[in-house]
Order: structure tokens, then sequence, then C-alpha cells
């Protein structure tokens, strides 16, 4: 069945077959033109394809280690740089923000450039990037650093989402997509560990030094074996308009939006949590960050065989649980081992929630894929801006636990919101 009236006629273009294993999901279009010349230049089934693939996939694995970098350097950050922790967390708000505004304006602005270009000069602008937060002689400066990668994050995210299927053929587009998402989901468990372990054996310029070099050698590789991968042409504001305007798509956007401000209220401060209310020592807060990480690529895992018995569903069980972990983060934070179980347990079952944002906006507008993943990076990274913006708040303000308590019964709406869109909408389900 079809969400509602609008997408009965447009579901008859090709579908989409949706693959998630992260926290940004990622969908294979049908496009034949696109697909078949960008195909035909990787070579599809080729070790040179394959090996294109792996290059977007360490794109996706460096650029989501960069986001998650400060959430576990915040303290030291705060430190280095004389200011509060609060203040510190706008490292976390400003790039959602800049993605927020630079998604729609990429997707608009992009749509004659090859791909191939677009994903080496973006990996470019995530190394000055860092390089620039590693010498920053102040605050500010950090902060348009992370403006300029919040920009880039924006357009990434717009772009990588066709790209794997492009790259080996329809026929390995959905082992393509798997690959990509793991270099995503990899980012996310590299990424705070390794600020934590990095900023406290370096300290935190020298680890974004780091990051930087790193940075370095995913675009010299991307450089070397990425073909060139023509656009999808379709680059109109009619398609954002079209997608928002469905209602299936606004119900996911809503509770997208709210679910991301309740996990960045907690997410963005879990490591002053773990350090100041529940006492564990840096090492140990490192593993819990493996661990967790680990879970959310277990969750997604999961989250592909729930999709397809019901995404709007599966979305709020999942939401429900984390609101409940949060909740529960919030009452038992003091005592080291069930904060750790309720941690690695919250990492499990957003790596169910976080694809379901996606994968629900995607069903809503399956013919037009970057279209409807330019309108998802705008809302989710408002409300991630906005959830890191009333955490800096709370924790100006109240405690620690009061900002895990609120962020709890922020997901607890985002599911019951779900639960009555269940009620209007009824998404396509994928075999």
């Amino acid at each position: 069945m079809i969400e509602n009236e609008e997408a009965t006629l447009t579901h008859r273009a090709p579908q989409v077959r949706v693959v998630t294993a992260s926290s940004c999901s990622a969908a294979v279009p049908t496009q034949p033109a696109a697909t078949r010349a960008a195909a035909a230049a990787a070579e599809p089934g080729s070790r040179r394809g394959w090996a294109s693939v792996g290059a977007v996939a360490l794109g996706a694995f460096v650029i989501v280690m960069t986001e998650t970098l400060p959430v576990g350097l915040l303290p030291q950050i705060a430190d280095g740089l004389d200011v509060s922790l609060g203040l510190a967390g706008l490292m976390v708000l400003v790039p959602g923000f800049s993605a927020a505004v630079s998604a729609p304006l990429f997707f608009l602005g992009s749509g004659r450039f090859n791909r191939r270009s677009v994903i080496v000069v973006l990996g470019l602008t995530v190394l000055v990037s860092n390089a620039a937060v590693a010498v920053a002689p102040n605050f500010i400066l950090v902060l348009i650093a992370r403006m300029l990668f919040g920009a880039t994050l924006g357009a990434f995210w717009t772009v990588v989402s066709p790209v794997g299927p492009k790259l080996v053929g329809s026929a390995g587009g959905t082992r393509a997509i798997t690959i990509i998402a793991a270099g995503i989901s990899g980012g996310t468990v590299v990424g705070l560990p390794a600020g934590q372990f990095l900023g406290n054996l370096v300290g935190w310029r020298a680890t974004f030094a780091i990051a930087a070099a790193a940075t370095l050698l995913v675009v010299v590789v991307q450089a070397v074996v990425l073909p060139g991968i023509p656009p999808d042409g379709r680059t109109h504001l009619r398609d954002l308009v079209g997608v928002v305007r469905r209602r299936a798509a606004r119900f996911g956007m809503a509770a997208g939006a709210v679910v991301f401000i309740g996990q960045f209220a907690a997410w963005t401060y879990v490591t002053p949590f773990l350090m100041d209310h529940t006492r564990l020592s840096s090492g140990v807060i490192s593993l819990l960050y493996v661990i967790y990480g680990f879970g959310g690529i277990v969750g997604s895992l999961i989250a592909g065989s729930l999709f397809k018995r019901g995404v709007i569903g599966s979305f709020a069980g999942a939401a429900t649980v984390v609101a409940a972990l949060l909740i529960g983060l919030a009452s038992v934070g003091t005592m080291p081992w069930p904060a750790g179980l309720l941690l690695v347990l919250w990492g499990l079952f957003w790596g169910i929630v976080n694809p379901g944002t996606l994968v629900w906006i995607l069903d809503a507008a399956p013919e037009t894929p970057e279209a409807a993943s330019a309108v998802n990076v705008t809302n989710l990274q408002v409300a991630l801006a906005a959830g890191s913006g009333l955490g800096a708040i709370l924790v100006s303000s109240t405690t620690l636990q009061t900002v895990f308590l609120t962020a709890g019964f922020i997901v607890l709406a985002s599911a019951v919101l779900a639960a009555v869109a269940g009620r209007f909408v009824t998404l396509v389900r994928r075999g």
C-alpha cells in the first residue's frame, strides 16, 4: 500500500531498494541512464568498481569520525580554550545548522557536477576544517572551522546515497550500499573513543591534526581509484517541495526531528555525564564507546529485517526503548555497571531508530532519492543542533541528570508521534 492519495501516483515510478547499516542510511535509486553510464565507467563487478565503493566508504568513515570527535573532547576543549562546557558544546551545534542550510543549496546547485569531483573536494574541505581546529588560537575560529565542516557534511549526505549502485551496477547495488554504510558505522565506532583516547594521550589539538592527516590519506585514495560518476540531473526546487508536500514525509520529518532533539540533548554531554556523574575512568568510557558503536552496527543490521515488516512500527518501538534507557540512565547513572549496560543498549536501539528516519522519508518519495535525502539532512541537522542547544542550556542551568531525564521524555514523544502516524499512513513494505 502507499502513504496517501499523493503517493499513489508517484509510486508508479521505479522503486527504491533501501538497505541500512548505520546512523545515516542510504538508498539505491533506480535511475537507469545515470546508473548505466557510471557503472560502465567503473566496470561493474570489477575490482576497480568495488575498490571505488571502498573509497566512498572511507570517505563516510572519516566524515562521521570528524563529526563525533568533539563529543569525547568537550571537557578538554573547554579547559584549553577557557570556555564553559555548555559553550564548548557549540562545536556540535554549529555544524548542524551549517549542514541544514547546505544540503538543499547543494542539491539545487550541484546538478551538473561529476560526483567524483564533488566527493574529492568535500574530502579536502574536511581536511581544512580539521587542520584549522588543530591550530585555532581561540574558540571563535574553532567555531568557524566547524561551520565549514557542517556545510561539507550536509553536501556529503545529500550526494552519497545513490553513489554505490552507480559504481558497480544495479546487481551489486545492495552490497555496495552495505559497504558504504559500514564506513558510516565505523566512523561512529571510532570517532568517540578515538577522541577520548587520543585526547588523553596527545591532547585535543593533536587529535584534530591526526584527523586531518587521516582525511588526506582518504582523499588521495579516492582521487586514485574513483571513476567519473555522472550526476542524476534532477535537482529542481519542485523536487524538494514535492517531498515536503507528502503527508507521510511530513510525519516522518516530525518524528525524526523530535527523536534527534532528544538523542543529541543527551549524547552531546555523555562524556561529562559518565565522568562526573557515573565517575568512570577515561579508559572505561572509551571501551564503552566502542561497545556502544558496535551495538549500533548490530542494531542497524537488525533494522534491515525489521523495516521489511514495517518502518513506522519499528521506529516507534525502538524509540520507546531508547526513551526508557535515557530515563534509566538519569535514574541509575551513578551506578557504574547498570549505567554501562544501559549505554550499550542505547547504542543497539539507536542503531534501529537512526536509519529509520531516512528510510521513512525515502519510502515517502522513492522517485527522488537525492531530494528526499537533502530534505532529511536539513530536517535532522536542525534537530541535532536544537538538541545540542537544549542540552547546553540544561547543563548550564540544571544538572546532567536532568539533561538525560528531559532527553528521555522527548524521545518518548517521538515514539508516540510515530504511533499516531502509523494510524494515518502506511509505507511500502520492502522485499
